[in-house]
């Protein structure tokens, strides 16, 4: 529900607030006073572009604001979309503003500055907005369809064909890229010399590593020997080893067994691990030196090797592991190309499996939009013959379609507003006028289906009279007990059925021209009424006659 709305410098108006009730509003005035400068302000909070000329002349920016009530129905969904513009939802309103300059313009939600597309998106979902020149909507096939689809509540239905022509599509994607990464037989045979290389070579994970420690070792085997040879012969080998000096220092230590026997055998014992350890260390050397050396053979094949694994690291690597990953790669690719047939028996299999689910599920989107168009066929015809058309057809056709994300079918609307005139297409037959009023059937209809709460309609009662005009609006006033409708008019017979009326009226003083907007009370409704049926005492007293029968 649209609670209010405020316009500062918006082209005649210098300010203006406006207070709507929840059913039925309505706006007259004298043609030129500004009526629809109201229409602009709320296109522009629905995201309509703003330019320059929107702005008063005198004035440097123009600002439109209002305040939404959110239906319960719709809050998740906007709950979403003011998540998705960093937007903090505030209970159940909303507050919407542009600020239009020369050169920018700024909108606001709740206060925080937002992209154009998110007024739009949030219109979507807030107001309706018709107008006697601009209902050719209603003349779109998809539009048409999409009511169709509203009147019958088959939400369910398009959602499991949705869902089905996702999985077909992801079936086909998957499909295309198999196709699409399956090498030529030229390329899989540069592969198969990449396999064939590497499988030669047999490297393993880490083998770099530990080749090249053991090369560093093995081109330093001289030194390490001379080291190692040097160390053991000063242990144990040499004259005046360190095992020799050991030997002295025992016999000499024997003595003291004659004086201190208990001391003598403790120190004995720590000598013999020490005469062990200095053989064991001597030991270690030369058995270590013997296995550094290696002969001329075993060195060249250690650097062949060492060769071999650099030159798969430059061609596939760089490292040994990425080696390793790119001939599993290839066998993968390799596999599928010789699998190739079986696998696209796979893919054809899938993507047909996929494409008979999403016909199905199609076909039955179809019998529920054929069986609902016979209804709403019959409610249409019903609803224009209260609009003055005495003996109007509608022909709902439902006809073959490609299939897609929303079913199979194509919806014409065929309609006749007089008898014995063939039926022929919606936008081929319909004067502005009747488009108008099948348009107002139509709401009508969907009044309890259609889930936005705000519906305007600017001067949809054009180029209508007399009975019909009743009709007309009586009919928009039973939708104001469902909808909040806001409703440009000049006819005398639709304002009179308005919970509340406001009147745009246009001044000057010789030097600017302005529009002011306000809410008339019982005895301004009158005169307003008696205006608009032409004035004098007899259009008076017809004024507070229409006023009296509401």
């Amino acid at each position: 529900m649209l609670l209010w709305m405020k316009l500062k410098n918006l082209a005649l108006v210098s300010e203006a607030e406006i207070e709507f009730a929840p059913g039925f509003n309505v706006i007259s005035g004298e043609t030129g006073a500004g009526k629809s400068v109201i229409m602009g302000g709320v296109a522009l909070l629905l995201g309509a572009r703003a330019d320059k000329s929107a702005i008063r002349t005198g004035t440097e920016k123009c600002e439109i604001s209002a305040e939404f009530r959110i239906p319960g129905y719709a809050r998740e969904r906007i709950a979403q979309i003011l998540n998705d513009a960093d937007v903090e939802m505030e209970d159940d309103s909303l507050l919407i503003r542009r600020v239009v300059t020369p050169s920018s313009t700024r909108n606001y939600v709740n206060s925080v500055p937002v992209a154009l597309p998110v007024l739009r998106e949030l219109g979507n979902l807030l107001i309706d907005i018709h107008a006697a020149d601009g209902n050719q909507s209603l003349t779109r096939p998809g539009e048409q369809l999409r009511i169709l689809d509203r009147f019958a509540a088959l939400n369910p239905e398009k959602q499991t064909v949705f869902s089905a022509w996702n999985d077909l599509t992801e079936a086909i994607r998957a499909q295309e890229e198999f196709l699409q990464t399956m090498p030529s037989e030229r390329e899989a045979e540069d592969l198969r010399k990449d396999l064939n290389l590497i499988d030669r070579a047999a490297p393993e994970s880490g083998e770099d590593s530990a080749l090249a420690s053991r090369h560093a070792v093995a081109a330093n085997a001289r030194s390490i020997i001379g080291i190692a040879s040097a160390v053991s012969s000063g242990l144990t080998d040499g004259d005046d080893s360190i095992f020799d000096r050991l030997a002295d220092v025992r016999r000499v230590l024997s003595d003291l067994d004659k004086y201190d026997p208990e001391f003598a055998e403790d120190c004995m014992n720590r000598m013999e691990e020490i005469a062990d350890a200095v053989s064991g260390l001597s030991s270690d050397l030369v058995d270590h030196a013997s296995r550094v050396e290696l002969d001329e053979g075993e060195f060249q094949e250690m650097e062949e090797r060492m060769r071999t694994l650099q030159s798969l690291k430059r061609k596939f690597g760089p490292e040994l592991d990425d080696v390793l990953a790119y001939a599993g790669e290839i066998r993968k690719k390799l596999d599928d190309f010789d699998n190739a047939e079986e696998m696209r028996r796979r893919y054809e299999k899938q993507v047909a499996e996929k494409e008979k689910e999403h016909l199905a599920a199609c076909a039955v989107l179809t019998d529920r939009r054929r069986s609902a168009a016979g209804k709403l066929e019959k409610l249409l015809t019903e609803e224009t013959e209260k609009l003055g058309f005495a003996q109007a057809r509608f022909k709902l056709e439902i006809n073959p379609a490609e299939p897609g994300p929303n079913g199979a079918d194509k919806l014409q609307i065929l309609f006749s507003a007089n008898p014995g005139v063939p039926l022929k297409l919606l936008q081929d037959v319909a004067s502005s006028g009747e488009i108008c009023r099948v348009m107002l059937a139509v709401k009508t209809v969907l009044a309890e289906a259609d889930e936005i709460p705000v519906l305007i309609f600017d001067e949809i009662d054009a180029n209508i009279g007399g009975e019909t005009a009743m009709r007309v609006g009586a009919e928009i006033a039973s939708l104001g007990r469902n909808k909040q409708v806001i409703c440009i008019s000049h006819l005398p017979q639709v304002v009179r059925l308005a919970e509340r009326h406001f009147l745009v009226a246009k001044s000057t003083d010789g030097v600017e021209t302005r529009s002011r907007i306000g809410v008339l009370d019982d005895a301004q409704r009158v005169q307003e009424l008696a205006r608009m049926l032409g004035g004098g005492d007899a259009a008076l007293k017809h004024a507070e006659a229409l006023l009296k029968e509401r």
